[in-house]
């Protein structure tokens, strides 16, 4: 016979309740998604390249898992608290039929157990399923052919999602069951109502609403302004400020509420208008604390969502090779090198092989200021074009010695870009010969240089250089055009005057991160000779797969071949792979991460504005008694029912966005979050925003649904048909 009860009221619980069960479900589903993604067919790829990096992220999960789950307690904590409130009176007559205050706790906790064992059934189907799309989405993303991808069920996270959610649930359980065991009978049996609280004053009430805006209106200005001040440190106390002022502004709107229905007359006694109004206001001055903190977590949610996507969208640079030309280096230039690179099983994989020749430039005999060797090269005149090419206010730092240091960024402008990486290596540059970026040229269908003997040409790494156009570099290339119409030298080396060819493109060196060089001067072969400091010399071997085998096989699955005969071999080579990978590696850290807390803290606020909205509705259910004594209609009941939903939605989502438009345009300006014109921004800033809003009508349509069952209970009250 108990065993029976227990049943049937879980079933009829789960009937009843949707919102309750399926906030089971979510924590069920968030705990295996996160904890499986060591299976997902991305990071099985990843490690291949990035182990070290993978073996952190992962080792960081367990984090990211205890933080869901101290989150998702508070949930359960809650949603828990709803449904026993819910069944009080069921509880009394328990009570009052004679069972035992400790069978009850022990139905209560049965009952528990039978939700948690299908929340857990449906939960890891519906999380293995959501895993497997999204190792589906990324792999395709990531680009076809990569990986095969198979079907896998993670055990271990199967096993850590019951453990979390049984605990978690247990712990919510008995601290719900302890306080149903202190409460009386009559307790019970009356569903106290929670105390109503004091509108205010209006005047006080203005106050509050005039602080909380001019908190937030601070907290914006730090945010939009002050962003990284004090390394950073400014942003919490905009945050901190920001919170404060979100629940002061909400405490003063919820309890003006009431003047919103006094200024329509036309409509005071039209559909329930007043009630609805005054319902609503109730709803968010009794509870206007914990309306303001869904409004702070689904700020956070916005911010998070648009920078998982902004990571997502950053994807397509992992794919852009527009500086990166070559597949593979191998390092040194010995026989035994280029006569396995040129095997017969080899041959296959290489194309466009060229050795790549690269070393300091010697100094001259003699010791200058401080007993520090002399430089052979002279560029003071190129210095001075290039000073004058400034901005007013950075000539005037560098002509009176006020600037200390040269940093490269993209937000500078070109001309001091040029002037710091220069002013670094130009006294003992990096030197190419001609005929290994001749090679390069070659590889990208480019005429070779064709340099005079009194002739060199620039070179800039575009990997740590900031340019808009790989080809060519506007500011460089019209000082050094001028001076070739003036027949100017704007350099010389020992003390022989040389010309610099504009209009050089530039590209990677390399394959990966084997030559870190930010400038190099190219110089003819004869030079390169002369000027080398061999104890600097180092070269490296290039070579790219060819196009042919690209279009029948696609770019991986040969690189991957080729990788594997490579390390057969026992040189020491690296590849673009590593530098894919790493790229890689960074999108989908950063991505899932902040997408799975993002849309953690969305599920949250709305199930703590359901419950909160069902949990008023059940305290206030003899009103909705009362408007059907005095003749109110079950439909106007429930359209009242309906607008108080939406606008217990809409005011803690309405601020939201505005702080969330603040925090992402803050996080633009600062280049946290990259958003760039191209083709996948608009669709996929589409499809999250769909996303969110679809998770907000599910939850609105679900609270309606149950109020509209609340409703339907009171069909046997006179006039209410």
């Amino acid at each position: 016979m108990f065993s029976r009860l227990i049943y049937r009221n879980a079933k009829r619980s789960r009937k009843e309740n949707l919102i309750y069960f399926a906030t089971l479900v979510t924590a069920v589903a968030s705990f295996y998604i996160i904890l499986s993604l060591g299976r997902q067919d991305v990071i099985l790829f990843l490690k291949e390249f990035e182990s070290d990096a993978i073996d952190k992220l992962l080792a960081r999960m367990p984090i990211v898992y205890v933080f869901a789950l101290f989150l998702l307690f508070f949930l359960i904590l809650f949603a828990n608290r709803y449904q026993l409130n819910r069944r009080s009176k069921e509880f009394g007559l328990y009570l009052m039929l004679g069972m035992r205050k400790e069978r009850l706790v022990l139905q209560l906790l049965a009952e528990g157990l039978i939700a948690s064992v299908l929340a857990l059934i449906g939960g890891i189907l519906i999380g293995g399923f959501l895993a497997e799309i999204i190792s589906l989405t990324v792999s395709r993303l990531v680009g076809q052919g990569i990986i095969g991808h198979q079907i896998s069920l993670s055990v271990s996270a199967i096993i850590f999602t019951i453990i979390g959610f049984l605990f978690i649930q247990f712990i919510a359980l008995v601290i719900l069951g302890g306080r149903l065991f202190n409460q009386e009978v009559h307790q019970l049996l009356n569903e106290q109502m929670d105390k109503k609280q004091d509108m205010g004053h209006v005047k006080s009430n203005i106050l509050h609403i005039l602080a909380g805006s001019i908190l937030l209106g601070v907290a914006y200005w730090i945010v939009l302004y002050r962003f990284m001040d004090f390394g950073g440190l400014l942003l919490f106390v905009a945050l901190a400020l920001g919170s404060l002022g979100t629940i002061l502004f909400m405490r003063g709107f919820g309890k003006l509420l009431g003047l919103l229905a006094s200024l329509s007359k036309r409509k005071s006694t039209k559909g329930l208008h007043t009630f609805t109004l005054r319902q609503f206001q109730e709803n968010v001055a009794n509870k206007s604390t914990s309306v303001a903190i869904t409004s702070i977590l689904i700020t956070l949610s916005i911010i998070l969502i648009t920078n998982g996507a902004s990571t997502i969208i950053g994807l397509e640079s992992v794919f852009t090779r527009s500086s990166s030309l070559y597949d593979f280096t191998v390092n040194g230039d010995n026989q035994k090198i280029e006569q396995f690179l040129t095997s017969e099983k080899m041959v296959p994989y290489v194309a466009d092989l060229n050795l790549l020749k690269i070393g300091k430039m010697k100094f001259q005999d003699g010791s200058g200021e401080d007993d520090l060797p002399l430089s052979l090269v002279d560029w003071s005149k190129l210095r001075e074009q290039l000073i004058m090419a400034l901005p007013s206010n950075y000539k005037e730092q560098i002509l009176s010695g006020k600037m200390q240091g040269y940093s490269i960024s993209r937000e500078n402008p070109e001309a001091l870009n040029l002037f710091g990486a220069l002013e670094i290596d130009a006294k003992a540059p990096y030197l190419i010969p001609e005929s290994s970026y001749n090679g390069l040229l070659e590889a990208i269908g480019e005429k070779p240089l064709n340099l005079h003997s009194d002739e060199i040409a620039l070179y800039f790494n575009p990997d740590f250089m900031p340019m808009d156009n790989l080809e060519s570099m506007p500011v460089l290339d019209s000082i050094l055009d001028e001076a070739l119409k003036e027949g100017q030298s704007l350099m010389s080396i020992h003390d022989q005057a040389i010309y610099i060819r504009p209009s050089i493109t530039m590209r990677g060196l390399v394959a990966d991160r084997s030559v870190e060089i930010t400038s190099a001067f190219i110089v003819p072969d004869h030079m390169f000779e002369s000027l080398l400091n061999t104890e600097s010399y180092m070269s490296y071997w290039n070579f790219r797969i060819p196009q042919k085998l690209q279009d029948q096989q696609g770019l991986m699955k040969p690189m991957m071949e080729a990788r594997d005969l490579l390390k057969s071999s026992g040189f020491k080579f690296e590849s673009y792979l590593q530098n894919f990978g790493r790229q890689l590696f960074y999108v989908v850290a950063g991505s899932y991460t902040t997408l799975y807390m993002g849309f953690l803290f969305l599920i949250i606020a709305c199930t703590v504005l359901a419950l909160q909205f069902l949990t008023q509705m059940k305290q206030t259910g003899q009103r909705y008694v009362t408007l059907s004594m005095l003749g109110a209609k079950r439909n106007q009941m429930k359209k009242s029912m309906h607008r108080q939903v939406m606008l217990t939605f809409l005011l803690p989502m309405s601020l939201a966005c505005v702080s969330g438009a603040v925090g992402i345009r803050a996080m633009i300006s600062f280049v946290i979050i990259r958003i760039e014109d191209n083709a996948l921004l608009y669709p996929i800033a589409f499809t999250f925003a769909c996303v969110v809003i679809a998770i907000f009508v599910i939850y609105g349509v679900a609270v309606v649904r149950s109020a509209d069952h609340e409703i339907d209970k009171l069909r046997w009250k006179p006039n209410i048909d």
